[in-house]
């Protein structure tokens, strides 16, 4: 998925569901120019797009058009991203509240549109396409070849403390992303992931159509539906999104599969791991590190809590936590120090960590990670999501209701130390000549009760391995980061180039200080096991 192509597709068009085109009805216009209403208003409010999505799981899947008008679909990327949509044109830019609404256009890889609708005291309007709310002059088309009735792309919305830059975005299948108080995109989110990591291709459900609430004066909250729709499975979604320096995403989902899916991906967020501290495999860049996420972080249902940094894999790699009712998870970016990224384009260290939180008990599953490889931070090449331990059958209502907090660190404490990096090297003793081959971790932890520990307390490091050898361990203080360093090597028993499971924490007494490190090394073929 290329994310400066906007990740993959855009939406189908509703008509699939069995409904009415509105705009056969009649059209009015509200009061902001060029913000174009079609049809009546209808009745509106979730249990209404649960049922219109039951109804449409139980048709037959009508795939969406996908096609640009020849105007449109002769651009490359930058004419495609020179249309901009007029600001006056908002929704609700003349109505004095702390958000409005503004439109992507089709074009590039978001080639099926989307239909908007608005919902105003508990009634929906669909919003009309309208050439007049878009500036085509950089890119070189004539407005008057374009379809009047051609559609959106999607939207984004802005808060009133910044009109310029935009606080969420929802484009392309069912992807969506948002910002912290650092108004920086990184990683985004999913409404669904269908079949991901699997041995064939995966499943890209849309959204088709989005309903935007409109909110209350003074309200820092929006409501925002979703109407999803896929060969497996349709959907209902419903977003309350509250913006903070913590932007705060609460969602329901009602899913209605249309057969038996193999494997599905709740609250899936999406990411990019080129290379960081742990894993250089790809190393040619004159930046030290270049990921948006350099972890997974689980709260798991047991209270324990743990920690695995991210790989950029040689091949596909699909790791499973098993869990019964996680208390959150979420793809994270702990590293916030500039100087370990010296990107001041995109500025990695600002980008936005995404915690899940299960409301209620999910019952048992596994949190699953997907690592792709890839050669450029353009790509995509990490996803994490909950995959019931039971498959969806066709006729079930299956429900799903979390929280996404968009954030610099998690909301919650687990009073424990944290993994503040990762390294990885040779091992062996320096000064002396290595004799077999051996790789060395080390892994640094900050915080918790490491300020609390007397001179004499003795810090252990708790070392696993699936196999073989684990030797020259060590724990020591660390007071550049007011924390504790593990060093460990893990010696080869065999020629296998199968992973090697690990796991690490630092104690006293018997007592855990720090959350359960893991990692995945895979050692590399015995012709290049170098000594």
């Amino acid at each position: 998925m290329r994310r400066r192509e906007l990740l993959r597709r855009g939406a189908a068009v509703m008509a699939a569901a069995g409904l009415p085109w509105s705009g056969l009805i009649e059209e009015t216009f509200g009061a902001t120019a060029g913000m174009r209403r079609i049809g009546r208003p209808q009745p509106f409010d979730y249990a209404k797009l649960k049922g219109i999505a039951r109804q449409l799981a139980g048709q037959a899947y009508k795939p969406p058009r996908n096609q640009l008008p020849p105007a449109i679909a002769a651009l490359n990327w930058d004419k495609w991203q020179s249309i901009r949509f007029r600001n006056e044109a908002s929704l609700w830019a003349n109505d004095h509240l702390r958000y409005q609404v503004r439109f992507f256009h089709l074009g590039f890889t978001i080639r099926n549109p989307v239909r908007m609708h608005v919902v105003e005291n508990d009634q929906e309007q669909e919003l009309g396409y309208d050439r007049s709310m878009f500036d085509y002059s950089a890119s070189g088309v004539d407005p008057s070849k374009i379809p009047l009735d051609l559609g959106f792309a999607g939207f984004r919305l802005n808060f009133h403390t910044d009109w310029v830059r935009d606080v969420a975005a929802f484009q392309g299948a069912s992807y969506f992303r948002a910002v912290d108080g650092d108004m920086q995109y990184g990683m985004s989110a999913r409404g669904l992931a269908v079949n991901s990591g699997m041995p064939y291709p995966e499943e890209f459900p849309d959204f088709i159509a989005y309903y935007l609430e409109k909110p209350q004066k003074d309200s820092s909250q929006l409501t925002v539906y979703g109407l999803l729709d896929s060969v497996s499975v349709t959907g209902a979604y419903r977003f309350i999104i509250d913006v903070a320096d913590t932007l705060i995403m609460d969602v329901d989902a009602a899913l209605y599969p249309r057969k038996e899916i193999e494997r599905i991906g709740i609250a899936p967020g999406t990411s990019m791991f080129l290379y960081g501290s742990n894993d250089k495999r790809v190393d040619d860049d004159w930046r030290p590190q270049i990921h948006d996420s350099d972890g997974l972080q689980i709260w798991t249902g047991s209270g324990e809590w743990l920690w695995r940094p991210l790989m950029n894999p040689v091949s596909v790699r699909v790791n499973s936590f098993v869990d019964n009712s996680p208390r959150g998870f979420g793809l994270m970016q702990r590293d916030r120090d500039f100087a370990d990224y010296q990107d001041d384009g995109v500025f990695y260290d600002k980008r936005p960590s995404v915690w899940v939180e299960p409301k209620g008990r999910w019952g048992p599953g596994q949190v699953m990670l997907v690592e792709i490889p890839t050669v450029d931070e353009t790509f995509d090449n990490i996803v994490a999501f909950w995959n019931p331990a039971e498959k969806p059958q066709k006729g079930q209502e299956l429900l799903f209701g979390y929280k996404l907090y968009w954030c610099r660190s998690i909301p919650f404490s687990s009073g424990l130390a944290w993994a503040h990096a990762t390294r990885t090297g040779v091992g062996g003793i320096v000064g002396q000549k290595r004799t077999y081959f051996s790789w060395r971790f080390v892994v640094d932890f900050a915080g918790g009760d490491f300020d609390l520990l007397g001179d004499h307390a003795q810090v252990v490091p708790v070392i696993s391995a699936s196999r073989g050898k684990v030797e020259i361990t060590s724990a020591r203080p660390l007071r550049s980061i007011g924390g504790w360093r593990a060093m460990f090597d893990l010696r080869l028993t065999d020629d296998s180039t199968e992973p090697i499971n690990l796991r690490l924490y630092l104690a006293a007494d018997g007592q855990p200080l720090t959350e359960t490190w893991l990692y995945q090394y895979t050692p590399p073929p015995a012709s290049e096991r170098r000594i």
